[in-house]
């Protein structure tokens, strides 16, 4: 493999090596992340040449094994994050990129593709998310064999040393990186992703939108628990015995079997590849009053991004990557994560009883997503990280402070 392509240098574009296990163009992967990001680097900082996706079948065989290990022991094996799959997709990737002549690689989520790559070719490497803040976190990185959680471990603390820029999307998991795995803060760059839409809507029809005579609740995810969907519900319960004229609307997942109210209303999944169901979807955004996500665990939460698309402004809780996302009485506001649905109906009360509050509040959401929430401006940060680590003469121009301060600090 070759380190650096001097023509695509002078034009000013870069030939960017993405590394994906999934198909980078598959917008149900990582709910279409790696897709928009695909799209930002091409806009913004050059030709995204695809690595993947990469699926040995060792892949396979590594799934089998992780019922295996779930059925035998009760405990959890994540067979996507091991050693010996780790060096198979360091070869593939290897073999893949003798043909190309690239000058950055870039990796998102990809601790494993590219903790046993060997390469001269400077890596960006981005994740939402470190192991040590995962494990017992999530409920899938829970109860995980001690011996496994080592090797992971090791994946992510080799993928961070190897890269020579990282980007992550929140203060939360920078500090993370530096603490941990002794990631230096010269390297670390915070930027906030963007909103997961095709096409947002335009200011003018988000912000003319009169609100209507009911306090319309929206929540959005694919699991129920995690997302904190019993909580959502208790605030509808709340609301209504307030005296709100409320309605929540569940998209993405089901109640438990047992659970209805004449005002819930369930969406338990719309495709957004599909145009009816994505103008669904659309439509429950544009006639909703809050978009609720009372999360128990969120490494980031790129649904309150769209919500802030919309103008919604987005009632949440405040652990993992969320106060990232939203600022305190900017484009939402953050609950403990002890608090219940009659806490999150009281704030929400009383900005709904206070029209002037309201439309305030849904114009500095759709601020948000207009300034910093979206992947043009994601794009646009990216160029100066991309060239950078390309060009290693070259200063950074928004580290990350030593003291540890954000990049975009928290809204007060």
């Amino acid at each position: 493999m070759t380190s650096g392509n001097k023509n695509s240098q002078r034009e000013g574009r870069l030939r960017i090596a993405y590394l994906s296990m999934d198909d980078i163009n598959d917008r149900s992967s990582w709910s279409g992340t790696r897709y928009y990001m695909a799209q930002a680097l091409e806009k913004y900082c050059g030709d995204v040449v695809p690595i993947g996706p990469l699926q040995p079948f060792s892949l396979k065989v590594g799934h089998a094994f992780q019922r295996g290990v779930r059925l035998l022991t009760g405990k959890r094996y994540m067979h996507f994050q091991t050693i010996s799959l780790s060096k198979k997709l360091g070869k593939m990737v290897e073999k893949r990129m003798a043909g190309e002549t690239c000058d950055v690689i870039f990796a998102p989520a990809g601790s494993g593709i590219i903790a046993h790559l060997h390469t001269q070719i400077p890596i960006v490497y981005l994740s939402d998310a470190t192991l040590q803040l995962m494990i017992n976190y999530y409920p899938e990185f829970s109860n995980v064999l001690e011996s496994h959680v080592r090797d992971a471990d090791y994946l992510e603390r080799s993928a961070i040393a190897k890269a020579k820029q990282i980007i992550y999307p929140s203060v939360w998991v920078a500090n993370s990186a530096v603490e941990d795995y002794g990631a230096e803060r010269s390297r670390i760059n915070i930027v906030p992703f963007g909103a997961n839409l095709e096409s947002a809507p335009s200011r003018t029809e988000v912000l003319d939108r009169a609100p209507g005579d009911r306090c319309r609740l929206l929540f959005v995810g694919v699991d129920w628990a995690r997302k904190g969907g019993d909580i959502a519900f208790e605030a509808l319960l709340e609301l209504e015995r307030m005296g709100v004229p409320a309605e929540l609307t569940i998209v993405g997942c089901r109640p438990p079997q047992g659970l209805s109210h004449p005002h819930l209303h369930v969406f338990p999944f719309l495709k957004k590849s599909d145009p009816r169901e994505q103008e669904q979807l659309n439509r429950l955004y544009r006639e909703a009053t809050f978009f609720i996500l009372p999360t128990r665990a969120e490494c980031y939460g790129i649904v309150a991004c769209e919500a802030n698309a919309y103008g919604l402004p987005v009632m949440s809780t405040q652990t993992g990557g969320v106060p990232d996302v939203v600022w305190e009485g900017v484009n939402g506001f953050l609950f403990p994560l002890q608090a219940r649905g009659n806490q999150y109906a009281a704030r929400i009360r009383e900005i709904w009883e206070n029209p002037a509050a309201y439309q305030a509040l849904r114009v500095s959401s759709r601020e948000q997503f207009e300034t910093r929430l979206n992947w043009d401006a994601w794009g646009m940060r990216m160029k100066d990280i991309f060239w950078n680590a390309a060009a290693p003469n070259r200063t950074l121009d928004a580290p990350m402070k030593q003291d540890a301060e954000p990049i975009f600090p928290q809204a007060r």
